[in-house]
């Protein structure tokens, strides 16, 4: 398409249009605004991320940072445009798209690469996906793909009825993530979409008064509308955690936070871009409020306890003590979409469709702040550009949904990087420290824990954080006695909220490196120690939950001969003497599933259609994880149907029931088993229709379904059957609710029904004298009870280590100053290490079909077992968080003496 502007003439994609646009406009927006080019994505407005990268002429560029004047005369080529079938299958095939949002810059980049060099090495194919970030993937797979284009295989053999799980299928909303036209929070624009921008605080605590906004409105160049917290209809309060709402959606008379909203601004695209709120006409002023929430003394929010066994008798059992203490700072989820979605009015109904890891939950909460009942509103999940936890918390929903209810108008809003950086949540800093006693054997006897976890300025997840911590402070391992406290407490700071564990990857740090020391002064290795320690099936665990079907002991025998590896490695690079230091840790985890000690159910509904297909409503969301392809494979098993005879009606809350939030690690085993137990109810339907007995085989022929065993077949017409009220010829609901019980004042109880387990090694090269480490392999054993898609597994544990990775050497989120991806650092392809896998199963006697989680437990051991081996190579002790050049060379002078 040919763009004309005066002189100016752009080709896009091989085609030529007249599209009258502003010269210094950002070809970004041009493509995406004005052409309805989508699968150009934006994640910073700043050339950090690459998410918008396009060719021009060839040669990839930010489209971001190109004002669309220098395209003139030159081929724009897009995600749309481009003919690149192998390189996508390729990227499919390895599962090199999570969330896909980065997915069509990386295709470009290597796209271009590939243009010339038609077999790149590795290092190349780095290099040149250095300037797109990944915030899932740890960009392994991506690189495999890029190596692999050459392949001509295509998707493997679908799977035959009954061998779904086990078998690495290829995503199965892979396709739209490959071809650019997923759509995501910003990409669906009503035509006469209103467009929404807040006002923010400069600063807080602070108070303010709001000026003559009518004539503020009056001098803008076009129509524009003000809404503040008097026009909010409802409950001017929402939360994740209805006992402790207490954030605003509009601030009323002072904020609490930097960035918190006090009012919107509405009007038409072309009004809103150039407006300079700036000016509008709010005065601040400061506020000395010592108390973050009045009611909330000496800024408690609550205090999580774990107690059990005789602390002061342990302690005097112990021949060996370790002490320390750790702090970690707030870091930020960086997934590369910021917030964004859009509302209108259908029928009556207000329709939000915005990035989401809990849809109900976004229901509930825009209607009572709306004043509509639940059924008032609708909530369809746009596509998640990455989440980690950020996104359970509601953002856009209220805000949008405000502007639509007042002006009858569709109205978007898109998040700056900045101001998403502001506002969202981030991972706990955390004060924490500890002592743990062990026998002259080596068996643990005693630990207390005490944490203070910075929950920020509104509750958020802070309760489940505080809760969540002291039940997985000891680790995986036997604890006979045990006291563990954690404070979350407010500040006037940036909100802390759910970020990928839920505040046990802070405790494990501490956790392990005292574990360490431990080993050390009982003069046993350090991987042996852990497994002399590990948790077994029948023993108790802190809160008194006797377990079965307990992983750590086979993680820790699968990691026997790569510790010895890795140890002979260290020891060979060391001998040849230098700065550089080589170092080998280890960490292990455990993680519950699900909420703590609360209910926790999911609903999952399995319907045949007249026509003979299977309809499958789940309404988990899929934020890279693959719940759209586990669910279903464990489904299709448990009904005895191939996998293609399935056809997925994803969360929409007017579609699909409440399959909970995605979070903690629950859709593979709460949701999971729904869709077991509906496969199951489903199936026994069928047997009971077709009289056949339990190990009958089914099959779909046309709108036909054949029953059948040794003895014969029966044959029944779906298109005869009177449909239900849903509209099926068969149909089956069901609900799954782990079995847990609350815990009581001293955190005693059965808080999750299943636990995942797992261990990794970590080697680093550690230069003395600069204080830079590099993180060269790391080995990772996890028990996921059943493997149910190996392919997608392995990108989880790819992606939860470069997240550790960040956490443990570079990642530190400053209010104010770290606003962007260029001083907020997160990994790069560069900064990867080589990672095994190593996938163990220990059935669940609870999960389907034996499953356990996986999308937190491999972030958890990451940082720990990286600052072990700092400590291993150099003596290095890291006990302030980012193991930053300097800290580090600190930390060398201190062990030194």
């Amino acid at each position: 398409m040919t763009l004309t502007f005066e002189s100016l003439t752009l080709t896009v994609n091989g085609a030529s249009v007249a599209l009258p646009v502003a010269p210094g406009r950002r070809l970004s927006e041009v493509l995406r605004e004005d052409m309805g080019l989508r699968g150009t994505k934006v994640g910073c407005d700043a050339g950090d991320c690459g998410a918008c990268t396009v060719l021009i002429d060839g040669a990839p560029v930010c489209a971001c940072l190109t004002p669309v004047a220098q395209a003139a005369g030159r081929e724009v080529t897009t995600i749309e445009g481009l003919d690149m079938a192998a390189l996508q299958q390729a990227f499919l095939r390895h599962g090199a798209a999570q969330c896909g949002i980065c997915t069509p810059g990386m295709l470009i980049a290597a796209k271009a690469l590939l243009a010339r060099v038609a077999a790149p090495t590795r290092e190349e194919v780095e290099e040149a996906l250095g300037g797109v970030l990944c915030r899932c993937t740890g960009y392994a797979k991506i690189i495999e793909a890029i190596l692999d284009v050459a392949d001509p295989g295509g998707p493997p053999p679908a799977p035959a009825a009954g061998h779904a799980v086990g078998a690495r299928i290829e995503r199965l909303d892979g396709g739209a993530k490959v071809a650019g036209t997923e759509v995501y929070g910003a990409d669906h624009v009503p035509s006469g979409a209103l467009l929404v921008r807040a006002v923010r605080a400069p600063d807080a605590p602070m108070g303010f008064e709001l000026g003559d906004i009518a004539a503020w409105c009056a001098a803008q160049a076009g129509e524009v509308q003000v809404f503040t917290a008097v026009d909010v209809p409802g409950e001017n309060r929402f939360g994740v955690l209805p006992a402790f709402a207490d954030q605003p959606v509009l601030a009323e008379t002072h904020v609490r936070m930097r960035g918190e909203a006090v009012a919107l601004v509405a009007g038409v695209p072309s009004v809103i871009e150039g407006l300079d709120l700036a000016g509008f006409p709010v005065t601040w002023h400061d506020r000395t409020d010592t108390l973050v929430h009045a009611a909330r003394a000496d800024n408690l929010l609550v205090t999580g306890r774990v107690a059990r066994g005789d602390l002061e008798a342990g302690f005097d059992a112990a021949s060996h003590l370790a002490e320390g203490e750790v702090s970690t700072p707030y870091i930020e989820h960086a997934y590369i979409e910021p917030e964004a979605g859009v509302a209108w009015l259908e029928a009556g109904q207000l329709v939000i469709q915005a990035c989401t890891q809990a849809p109900i939950m976004d229901r509930d909460d825009t209607a009572r702040v709306l004043g509509l009942p639940p059924e008032g509103v609708r909530i369809i999940p746009a596509a998640a550009g990455g989440g980690f936890g950020a996104k359970l918390d509601m953002t856009v929903q209220p805000l949008i949904g405000l502007v639509t209810l007042k002006t009858g108008r569709a109205a978007r809003m898109v998040f700056s990087r900045a101001e998403s950086m502001a506002t969202s949540t981030k991972r706990h800093p955390s004060k924490m420290q500890a002592r743990i006693g062990a026998d002259a054997q080596g068996r643990i006897t005693a630990m207390e824990f005490t944490g203070e976890f910075n929950t920020g300025a509104y509750a958020s997840w802070g309760p489940t954080v505080a809760g969540r911590v002291p039940v997985h402070a000891s680790g995986p391992y036997l604890v006979p006695a045990y006291l563990a406290v954690a404070n979350a407490r407010h500040s006037f700071s940036p909100i802390s909220g759910a970020f990928r564990g839920f505040g046990v990857p802070q405790a494990t740090i501490l956790q392990e490196g005292l574990y360490d020391d431990l080993a050390e002064k009982t003069g046993i290795d350090r991987l042996a120690f852990r497994r002399l320690n590990a948790l077994q099936d029948g023993q108790a665990t802190v809160c008194g939950q006797v377990l079965q079907g307990v992983g750590i002991t086979a993680c820790l025998d699968a990691l026997q001969e790569p510790w010895q590896a890795a140890l002979r490695r260290a020891e060979e690079a060391n001998a040849k003497g230098g700065a550089m230091r080589h170092g080998v840790g280890v960490a292990s985890c455990w993680y519950g599933c699900g909420n703590t000690g609360l209910a926790n159910p999911s609903t999952i509904r399995l319907g045949l259609t007249p026509e003979g297909r299977v309809s499958l409503h789940q309404g988990a969301t899929d934020i890279g994880q693959g719940a759209n392809t586990v669910i279903p494979q464990i489904c299709a098993d448990a009904l005895g149907l191939p996998l293609a005879a399935f056809d997925l009606i994803g969360p929409d809350t007017a579609l699909t029931p409440d399959c909970g939030k995605t979070s903690a690690s629950r859709q593979t085993c709460v949701t999971g088993k729904a869709a077991w137990l509906a496969g199951r109810a489903l199936r026994a339907q069928i047997l009971s229709l077709s009289n056949m007995g339990a190990e009958a085989r089914l099959a779909l022929t046309g709108q036909m379904l054949v029953v059948s065993d040794g003895a014969g077949e029966r044959w029944i017409d779906l298109s005869a059957l009177a449909p239900g009220p849903q509209g099926y010829a068969l149909m089956a609901e069901e609900t799954y609710d782990p079995p847990t019980t609350p815990l009581d004042k001293d955190g005693q109880g059965a808080p999750y029904a299943v636990y995942g387990y797992g261990a990794q090694i970590a080697e680093v090269a550690v230069d003395s004298v600069l204080g830079t480490v590099k993180v060269t392999r790391i080995t990772a054993a996890h028990d996921l009870g059943r493997v149910i898609n190996p392919l997608l597994a392995e990108g989880q544990v790819e992606g939860g280590v470069a997240q550790g990775l960040g956490m443990a050497l570079m990642e530190e989120y400053i209010p104010g100053r770290t606003e962007n991806l260029h001083d907020y650092l997160i990994p790069t392809s560069g900064d990867m290490p080589r990672i095994d896998t190593i996938f163990v199963e220990v059935p669940d006697p609870e999960g389907p079909m034996g499953a356990k989680g996986l999308g937190e437990h491999v972030l958890i051991p990451t940082a720990p077992a990286i600052l072990n081996a700092i400590r291993h190579a150099t003596g290095a002790r890291i006990t302030d968080l980012p193991a930053l050049p300097h800290r580090v060379l600190a930390a060398i002078r201190k062990a030194r003496g």
